[in-house]
């Protein structure tokens, strides 16, 4: 049997990239931050930080271009995919990145409420209205003093 199964909560370090390809299909390039805490053997509390790429498609990558800011927190589940491609200097280079096949927009970042990236051609901005807010649940894990419980965790 074979897995290849990536879960992953943490924060965007930078705004997504949003694309279209030729055929049509929307694709976002997001970078999360993962944070792991841990005391070692004197007693003093350590931190790791990993960064992560990660690349949504279709839908998924409307969305995260609609919601998801540099700072945000995500939660995202996929696979790992590693890709060759050609640097600008010529050589051969390969990457590991995350392919999303589902998200979840967690905690808002602190000073930056989430709003939609309503594109100006809305009906309801035409009409002068201001377009109506969804409610987006939040998963907060920052108010967490050392680890995460698996069984405080909501999904």
């Amino acid at each position: 049997m074979n897995v290849n199964k990536v879960l992953l909560v943490g924060r965007l370090t930078r705004e997504p990239e949003i694309r279209t390809t030729s055929s049509g299909q929307s694709v976002a390039s997001l970078s999360i931050a993962t944070n792991s805490f841990w005391k070692d053997k004197s007693g003093q509390k350590q931190e790791r930080t990993e960064f992560h790429n990660i690349v949504l498609w279709g839908r998924l990558a409307e969305i995260a271009g609609q919601y998801l800011v540099k700072g945000a927190e995500v939660f995202i589940e996929g696979r790992l995919q590693t890709r060759k491609y050609t640097a600008k200097d010529g050589t051969e280079k390969r990457t590991t990145e995350i392919v999303g096949e589902n998200m979840q927009l967690g905690a808002k970042p602190q000073n930056r409420p989430y709003t939609p990236n309503v594109p100006a051609n809305n009906s309801a901005s035409a009409q002068g209205e201001k377009p109506q807010e969804e409610a987006i649940p939040t998963i907060n894990l920052d108010e967490e003093q050392d680890e995460v419980k698996i069984a405080d965790v909501p999904f």
